[in-house]
This record gives structure tokens, C-alpha cells and sequence, in this order.
């Protein structure tokens, strides 16, 4: 499902978080949405999924503007943590299969077993790196056209991190879906990212194939980031 962001602003207040954005998104490809905190990268995702709407510009799903109806086709990871700690891991399972039409119960449960979390545990007694691979596992059972996923590695561990990418590379159609991944922490998926996405103040500075940055700048994405950043400001 393609997405588009046209000539989009965005405020909260007085301060900017999105100013005059053009961005176009196509399916059967991995985005990575980079830049530093605040710069943008959490407005853009919400306004995807219509949880903020635009001051100005239009933000498009499918060639209909976002809204409530438009997006029951994204799965949308969070970077904040809304469990119920009373409910056992099953019970959340469950209660995401009566919410989503596109959640799949045994792609769950195939997720959990190889995220090695106990489905009759206490979602209160799971470590913090368990907490997010449940918050993962819950959003990659969908079967979702579109996939944000909000600084999935917050937080987390380096084995946690590896875990999660593998996760990624097995339970996504990467040939159908549009899956954008909002991070700071870019070297965790740059291996799997076929472009990156710049944001800077809130403004959308570059947008580039990763494999064709590397070829012609011959530095990784990370140190041709650093460098990037470092210019503009």
C-alpha cells in the first residue's frame, strides 16, 4: 500500500515537529526513518496512522487520506509500552485477536516460541527486553499491509537487538508490505534496509537507496550518517 506525505506541516504549539514534508513510501520495501530525538520520525509514523492529522498538506494511504477507517490496514508499534501487568501473555494474545481482524493466533504463537516467551507468564514479571519482544511479536501477527515499527530496539540489549532483526527478516512479506522503521540506532538494521529517510529538525532532508549510498560513497550508512548530520549542523 503506498503511502505519500504532501507538502505536510505539522505543530504542537509554537514549535514545529514536521515542516512542508514530501515523502512517498511503496510496498515491498524496508524504510529506515532516521535522525536525532525530536527531530521528527514519531510525527511522521503517527501521522500514517492517523492518530495526528496535519496542519497543513495531506498524508495519503492507498490515495485516501489517513484517517481512522484508512488505517485498520497498518500495524503500529509504539515506542511506549501499554500492557495490562495483570494479564497473563496469553491473555494479551487474545485480546489482540478480538481487536484486529488481521491478526493471525498462530503466527503469535510461532513469534512467541521463538522470542522464547512463556505464553502462561504474567506480563508484570517479564524482563524489559521480553516486554518488547512481546510488543513485537503482537505487531508482526498482523497481517498488515503496512508495518511502523517505533524505535523497536529501545531499551534493549544486544542479543534482544539480533533476535528482533531476525524476527523481521522471517515474519514479514517483505515482497507485499511497506515496512518503515523509525530508529536513531541505524547500525542495528542496516543490513536489511532497502532506503534510508533523513530526518533533521523536522525537516525531510534525504532519502536514498541504501546499497547505491554505500557504492558511491563507500562508507557504511552509519558513517556516511555521522557525516551527513554533521554538515548540516
Amino acid at each position: 500500500m503506498k503511502i505519500e506525505l504532501k507538502n505536510v506541516t505539522k505543530k504542537f504549539g509554537k514549535e514545529y515537529a514536521l515542516k512542508e514534508a514530501d515523502l512517498s513510501l511503496s510496498p515491498g520495501k524496508i524504510y529506515g526513518l532516521t535522525g536525532p530525538n525530536g527531530s521528527g520520525k514519531s510525527t511522521i509514523l503517527k501521522l500514517i496512522t492517523g492518530l495526528s492529522f496535519p496542519d497543513s498538506g495531506s498524508v495519503l494511504i492507498g490515495g485516501r487520506p489517513a484517517a481512522r477507517k484508512e488505517t485498520k490496514n497498518i500495524a503500529y508499534l509504539t515506542e511506549l509500552d501499554m500492557f495490562y501487568d495483570p494479564f497473563r501473555v496469553k491473555d494479551m494474545i487474545h485480546f489482540y485477536e478480538t481487536q484486529f481482524s488481521d491478526f493471525r493466533i498462530n503466527k503469535a504463537w510461532a513469534l512467541l516460541k521463538d522470542m522464547k516467551i512463556d505464553g502462561d507468564k504474567k506480563i508484570g514479571k517479564l524482563s524489559k527486553g521480553n516486554r518488547g519482544r512481546l510488543k513485537l511479536a503482537l505487531t508482526l501477527a498482523r497481517d498488515a499491509a503496512v508495518v511502523l515499527l517505533d524505535e523497536p530496539f529501545s531499551g534493549l540489549d544486544p542479543m534482544v537487538r539480533e533476535s528482533i532483526v531476525k524476527s523481521l527478516l522471517t515474519y514479514l512479506e517483505l515482497d507485499k508490505q511497506t515496512i518503515v522503521i523509525a530508529t536513531h540506532e541505524i547500525h542495528e538494521i542496516e543490513q536489511i534496509l532497502d532506503e534510508v529517510i533523513v530526518v533533521l529538525n523536522g525537516r525531510i532532508e534525504e532519502k536514498m537507496d541504501v546499497e547505491q549510498l554505500r557504492e558511491e560513497s563507500g562508507m557504511s550508512l552509519l558513517e556516511w550518517l555521522k557525516r551527513f548530520i554533521e554538515e548540516k549542523y
